[in-house]
């Protein structure tokens, strides 16, 4: 789909690229040619990522980063920048979430998720603002959700800081339209460890990943138009292909990329 070297001699700062729908980002983006600088707030997490992209020949580092953090968001840009000269894509993928009853969700939890989602996306793309600017330009592509677009219980702090995060990359994308392409990708449900937990029938036990799969295969049916799962290199195809040359004219999108399950559940 891609050209191999579509991102030859580019460098893309992915944060939380380390796990996940981030290194499915981080992976494609490397295999296409871009330096990825995997930013975490766990080094374990961007460690192994950084091992397993170079032990293939591929171009990546590894910078700890809490994108809670704005003086150490604009430190680890710098630190990005000085050693590669320059940023040509920011994907904000960093992100924390949980189910918790709205009437209990404490200030805490609260905080800490808009914090991370809405907070951490600001901090990012205001930091590589002046280092895109003066390069000529750059891409900011921004990981959002599909929750909001209906209602989602038990995720009022996630469903707040995603929608935050839809009017803020309308905004940018205006704002800093003659030097910055900002756009978004919405995923719909990816199965990652935390979704195998919560699909995990009462009857079956913790080990049982027959009991999971089976249950997970079962809503995928019901409720997904195209009757699967998406998967990491699903979003990172989107993501390529709005820092692509090919997407030149597009600013201000929210992808929505989730197989048709927003549009047809019924609450």
């Amino acid at each position: 789909m891609f050209s191999p070297d579509l991102f030859a001699g580019q460098v893309a700062l992915i944060t939380g690229g380390g796990t996940g729908i981030g290194l499915g980002i981080s992976t494609l983006l490397a295999r296409l040619g871009a330096h990825v600088a995997i930013a975490s707030r766990k080094p374990d997490h961007f460690g192994a990522a950084v091992e397993a992209l170079t032990s293939q020949g591929l171009s990546a580092s590894g910078h700890e980063l809490d994108v809670r953090q704005p003086e150490r968001v604009q430190a680890v840009v710098a630190e990005v920048t000085s050693a590669r000269g320059r940023i040509d894509l920011l994907v904000n993928c960093a992100a924390g979430n949980f189910y918790a009853p709205s009437e209990s969700l404490s200030p805490n939890a609260w905080r800490s998720v808009v914090e991370i989602d809405l907070y951490g996306t600001f901090w990012c793309s205001q930091a590589v603002h002046p280092v895109m600017k003066a390069q000529g330009g750059g891409v900011i592509v921004n990981i959002s959700m599909t929750l909001h677009y209906r209602g989602w219980p038990m995720m009022a702090h996630a469903t707040a800081a995603k929608a935050g995060i839809d009017a803020l990359t309308r905004t940018l994308a205006v704002e800093w339209a003659p030097h910055i392409r900002v756009n978004a990708v919405a995923p719909g449900p990816i199965p990652t460890e935390g979704v195998r937990k919560a699909f995990k029938p009462p009857s079956e036990g913790a080990t049982d990943l027959f009991g999971v799969e089976r249950a997970m295969g079962d809503y995928a049916k019901k409720a997904i138009p195209l009757q699967r799962w998406g998967t990491p290199q699903d979003i990172a195809n989107a993501v390529a292909f709005l820092a692509s040359p090919g997407a030149s004219w597009i600013t201000g999108a929210i992808l929505v990329v989730d197989g048709g399950e927003w549009l047809s559940r019924k609450q």
